[in-house]
């Protein structure tokens, strides 16, 4: 039985009479990292690292991510840290919560808060004014994302944010 119109409704039929297509919208295909604004043992970006690792290691780190992993803003946190991408996935896929990644990152990689910041102040400052190139790149990448119009949008960092749906 359907009511007048043809509609069909799941608080009145079961669910053999719901129609075949989806009546509810598509979630995105996309599973986003963190945030680069998140951290870890005063660590800004880590978790969004250890998330793309995860993803990654799944299967499910979406194409947009996939070059980029290790490199970027994952190589400044490497570069900070001492480590090398595929010793930090070694450490990613040998542990099962944030709270072992996090007491591994405690003891292994010994950084004073001072340099912890100075990492995230660099990340944070990309792309750096002097850097035409980076500065074009952040350009294009917020027109392509139909962003183009943000003018608080001065970083890549923001963009990120923006652009996975924080901002």
């Amino acid at each position: 039985m359907v009511p007048d119109g043809g509609e069909r409704r799941a608080a009145i039929f079961p669910l053999q009479y719901l129609p075949t297509r989806s009546i509810f919208p598509r979630m995105s295909d996309i599973i986003y990292p963190r945030s680069p604004r998140e951290t870890m043992d005063g660590w800004h970006y880590l978790p969004r690292y250890i998330d793309k690792i995860r993803l990654h290691l799944a299967g499910k780190l979406h194409a947009d991510y996939t070059d980029n992993l290790g490199k970027g803003f994952d190589g400044f946190w490497l570069k900070a840290a001492g480590l090398t991408h595929e010793q930090f996935v070694a450490v990613v896929k040998g542990s099962i919560t944030d709270g072992q990644i996090c007491d591994w990152v405690h003891q292994h990689v010994k950084r004073s808060d001072a340099e912890k910041a100075a990492h995230w102040q660099d990340v944070q400052s990309r792309p750096l004014p002097q850097d035409e190139a980076a500065c074009a790149r952040l350009q294009q990448r917020k027109q392509e994302s139909g962003l183009g119009h943000r003018e608080n949008l001065r970083s890549f960092v923001d963009y990120i944010d923006a652009d996975e749906k924080r901002l």
